[in-house]
C-alpha cells in the first residue's frame, strides 16, 4: 500500500472532534476522494446541534472549529443535491454570521465560554466564509485575528489573546498555530474574486512575512520546535507539513516565487520520514492535549493536504 493510502486509512481510524472531522474532510476533498467527503459530510450534518454547529461531540464549547466542516458540506451538496446537506450548511453559515459570540468589532471568538481569539481560528473560519461567498467577512475576520495575534517584530503569530483583559493568554509562537494561519489564509487567497485583488495582495504579503518568520527557525532536518523560537520545546513535524502545503499552493498559483521549492521539499521529506508503517504521522502535537509529541488527526490530514498540494504543483 502506498504511503498516502496508509495515511488516509490511519486518519479514518482516528477519533475526531469537530475541527478534526472538518480538517480531515478537507484533506480528502483536496485529494479527490469524493465518496469519502460525502460520507464525512453526512456525519458532520448528522451531528449538527440546534444552533448550527456541525460535527459536535460532547460538551466541546467550540465556536469556530465546527465551521471547518462547511466547505466539505458545500462540496458534498453540489455533488449529491441532497437537501439535508444543503440545509445543514445553511444553518452552519447562520451560526457563523449571526449567532457566534464575537468582539465589539465583530471578530468571532474561538470558544463560547470566554472572549478568546486563537490562531487556530484562521483555518477553521475564514476559508469557509470565502467558500460560502462571504468574501468581505472572511477578510474582516483575518484582519481581526492578525490585529490580536500577529507579532510584527518576529513575523510570527502568537497563539491566544484574551479580548476582555486585552492581554495574551499564550504569547508564544506556536508552530502549529502559525501553520493554521498560513494554510487558512492560503485557502482564502485562492477563493477571493478578481474584484478583491487589493485584499488578495494584502493577504499574500502577510503569508510571505510569516513564511520568512518560520524559515528563520526551520531546523536543518526540515522540522520545527513546538514553539518555533524555543529550542527547549519538543520537535514536531506538523508545522513543516503546513508550511509545505502553503508553499506548494502559493507556487502553483504563482503568488509565491519558485525559490521556495527547496524549502518545500525539505519539509516534505521530513514529513515522509515521520510517517510510520501504519500510516501514522509522528511526532506532531499529540491529541488530545497537544502539549507533548504524539499523533493527531490534524497531523495525518496535513500530510494528505501537503501531498495533494505537491501533486498539483508538479502537474502544472
Amino acid at each position: 500500500m502506498e504511503k498516502i493510502e496508509k495515511a488516509k486509512l490511519a486518519l479514518l481510524a482516528m477519533q475526531r472532534y469537530s475541527w478534526e472531522q472538518g480538517t480531515a474532510m478537507q484533506a480528502f476533498l483536496e485529494a479527490g476522494d469524493d465518496e469519502v467527503v460525502i460520507a464525512m459530510a453526512k456525519e458532520a450534518a448528522y451531528r449538527q446541534i440546534a444552533d448550527g454547529r456541525l460535527a459536535s461531540i460532547g460538551a466541546e464549547g467550540a465556536v469556530t472549529d465546527p465551521c471547518v466542516n462547511g466547505e466539505g458540506l458545500i462540496y458534498a451538496y453540489k455533488l449529491t443535491g441532497e437537501e439535508d446537506l444543503g440545509k445543514a450548511q445553511e444553518k452552519s453559515l447562520i451560526w457563523a454570521l449571526k449567532k457566534a459570540p464575537r468582539s465589539q468589532d465583530g471578530i468571532i471568538y474561538h470558544i463560547d465560554s470566554a472572549p478568546q481569539i486563537w490562531a487556530d481560528s484562521m483555518y477553521m473560519l475564514p476559508p469557509y466564509l470565502a467558500a460560502s461567498g462571504e468574501y468581505e467577512e472572511a477578510v474582516k475576520q483575518i484582519r481581526g485575528y492578525l490585529k490580536a495575534l500577529y507579532d510584527k517584530e518576529s513575523g510570527l503569530m502568537s497563539h491566544m489573546w484574551d479580548d476582555e483583559k486585552k492581554t495574551y493568554l499564550r504569547k508564544e509562537h506556536w508552530g502549529v498555530g502559525n501553520g493554521w494561519t498560513l494554510a487558512g489564509i492560503t485557502r482564502v487567497i485562492e477563493k477571493l474574486p478578481p474584484r478583491m485583488e487589493k485584499e488578495k495582495e494584502e493577504l499574500i504579503l502577510v503569508v510571505r512575512e510569516i513564511i520568512q518568520g518560520l524559515l528563520h527557525w526551520m531546523r536543518d532536518d526540515g522540522l520545527f520546535h513546538d514553539v518555533v523560537d524555543d529550542a527547549e520545546t519538543f520537535v514536531e513535524v506538523n508545522c513543516s507539513q503546513m508550511l509545505a502545503y502553503t508553499l506548494f499552493r502559493g507556487m502553483k498559483a504563482g503568488w509565491l516565487p519558485e525559490e521556495y521549492l527547496d524549502k518545500a521539499e525539505l519539509a516534505r521529506h521530513a514529513a515522509n520520514e515521520c510517517l510510520d508503517e501504519y500510516g501514522l504521522v509522528h511526532p506532531v502535537c499529540g491529541a488530545p492535549s497537544f502539549d507533548k509529541p504524539g499523533t493527531a488527526p490534524e497531523g495525518n490530514a496535513f500530510y494528505i493536504l501537503m501531498e495533494a498540494a505537491a501533486k498539483d504543483y508538479y502537474q502544472k
